[in-house]
């Protein structure tokens, strides 16, 4: 496994200021992202969990799994959640050509409501002429600044916990992932997740504006 940073440090949150990373706020609130879904076996649970804590999550969909599974899809839109475009089939941008990289996340675009420009490059790689195009396209390039690391298999499930609650706080953007990989530690972490920050008064939203600025 090849490193990577839990809290994303806020030299790249300033140099990469045109990506999203987190929002501004002195309100209580964190906002749980999901990415690489819709997967059967684990989203409908996540729904079920968040459900009990009239919590709001974005989710960053995969094309191909929109395909495969959209009644699943609609059933996240239902319950009032935000979805994202997360490319047909989580293609990695430092390794594709751009011309092809755009072409994957417009096919994917055709499966959401018009003016639905939120998007996550998997992986968290992108290149800046990838960006730049996306921009162009009125796209709205949602980062994080917590990571769960829940798609590492080398980690506990308590390990995963600790990552968000040590560094989550006021306006964080979150990502886990509702894939079959991060399965265990997800059921393991979610529940208690959404019991801490409830406890301390936070709500849960979804990302439904374009307008953020990151905290120093």
């Amino acid at each position: 496994m090849k490193p990577y940073f839990v809290k994303t440090p806020q030299i790249i949150q300033t140099l990469l200021k045109n990506y999203l990373w987190r929002f501004s706020t002195k309100k209580n609130r964190i906002y749980l992202t999901f990415d690489d879904g819709p997967t059967p076996e684990i989203t409908p649970w996540v729904l079920e969990e968040l459900a009990k804590y009239n919590a709001k999550a974005t989710f960053f969909c995969i094309g191909k799994n929109i395909e495969q599974h959209p009644a699943l899809f609609k059933k996240i839109l239902k319950e009032n959640h935000v979805v994202g475009n997360h490319t047909y089939n989580h293609l990695n941008g430092w390794k594709t050509p751009n011309k092809k990289y755009i072409n994957n996340i417009l096919k994917t675009a055709s499966f959401f409501e018009k003016g639905n420009k939120l998007f996550r490059p998997p992986y968290g790689k992108l290149k800046p002429k990838q960006a730049k195009q996306l921009r162009q396209l009125s796209y709205q390039i949602v980062m994080w600044n917590v990571l769960s690391a829940d798609f590492d298999t080398y980690i506990s499930k308590e390990t995963c916990l600790q990552n968000v609650v040590q560094n989550a706080s006021n306006g964080s953007i979150i990502v886990f992932h509702d894939s079959l990989k991060g399965s265990d530690k997800l059921r393991f972490v979610l529940p208690k997740i959404l019991e801490h920050y409830a406890k301390k008064g936070f709500e849960f939203s979804a990302i439904t504006t374009r307008i953020a600025v990151p905290n120093q």
